[in-house]
């Protein structure tokens, strides 16, 4: 029976709060020798893929990698790299370089000496929930991804082949069909780092594979208005009170109750930010009886009340992640 109840991919959920907003896409077509530097987006991962030809992707501090026809890459902490090919380029800012404005959030930029071309699509993406922020912590600084050589191949083919014809024609609803494609390619991305890479089997991630802690942890995320105690959580997944409190903190690296207290503000934070529903009933769904105790947790936890948070975008809130 407890087997049936409980969440049987703690790591498929969490792929689950990966859901984008804020996007903004680029079509760049360079010409050798070129060079392009990306200044650092905060809270923003980019994403990389080339249509036609190749490019050299740097991120300071790392190794640097070839991209080829086919291959994907995301810097996931918004952090500053440099895109180029051919050598003598004086690499160009992005924002200084003329790009033609085809929506609100789709350009396309036009770069390069006149030599071999390399044709690419280019995104930055915030997401709407701050639990996302967990998941991106924990990846590399640079994940490329060979779609000739993955096990996904095909699709992932196919993929690039729709996003190559949709970016050249841009007929009406092109720019929706880029931007939705774009969005499964950044969660493939991440799967395919989180099947192949040894340091996804470690700390926050390591514990959703976990089966007993992983089970705990997704029973937190799906029912934040419970009153979740450790001996509660170590009875759903049938462990010992002690045995369940060490193993947790040991795995995910903050004791059960600290994880159960931000989790609650992280759901609270995305119920604020994408619904209109009343704040007394918004405690009721994180577990506080009545609204001013959830005001003060709140604030203790993002440093700004739930009103400022409703009142503000994502993108202009100060948010801290104090320990509840």
């Amino acid at each position: 029976m407890l087997e049936s109840m409980t969440p049987a991919d703690p790591l498929g959920e969490a792929l689950h709060f990966l859901r984008m907003s804020g996007t903004f896409y680029c079509r760049s077509e360079f010409s050798a020798p070129w060079a392009l530097e990306l200044p650092a987006m905060e809270s923003c991962l980019m994403l990389h893929v080339v249509t036609a030809g190749e490019c050299r992707l740097e991120v300071e501090g790392t190794e640097p990698c070839t991209l080829r026809t086919g291959d994907l890459a995301l810097v996931p902490h918004g952090e500053g790299h440099r895109l180029g090919c051919g050598a003598g380029a004086l690499p160009g800012h992005l924002f200084d370089l003329p790009r033609e404005r085809v929506r609100d959030r789709y350009e396309v930029l036009r770069h390069g000496g006149g030599g071999a071309p390399t044709s690419m699509i280019c995104a930055a993406v915030r997401f709407e929930h701050a639990a996302a922020h967990r998941l991106l912590e924990a990846l590399p600084r640079v994940i490329r991804v060979d779609a000739w050589e993955s096990s996904e191949k095909e699709w992932l083919q196919s993929t690039l082949r729709l996003i190559v014809a949709e970016a050249q024609a841009l007929r009406a609803g092109g720019e929706t069909i880029i931007t939705r494609l774009a969005d499964i390619l950044v969660i493939q991305a991440i799967r395919s780092w989180l099947a192949s890479d040894p340091g996804a089997r470690t700390g926050w991630l390591g514990a959703l594979r976990d089966r007993q802690i992983g089970r705990a942890i997704a029973l937190v995320h799906r029912d934040p208005a419970r009153h979740w105690s450790v001996e509660s959580l170590a009875r759903e997944v049938g462990m010992s009170r002690s045995a369940f409190a060490a193993r947790f903190t040991q795995r995910v690296g903050e004791p059960a109750m600290q994880y159960v207290a931000r989790w609650k503000m992280h759901a609270a934070e995305a119920w604020l930010r994408d619904e209109a529903t009343p704040l007394a009933e918004l405690a009721g769904r994180v577990g506080y009886e009545s609204e001013a105790a959830f005001s003060r947790a709140f604030k203790r936890f993002a440093g700004v009340s739930p009103g400022s948070v409703r009142r503000t975008t994502y993108r202009d809130i100060p948010v801290r992640t104090a320990t509840p």
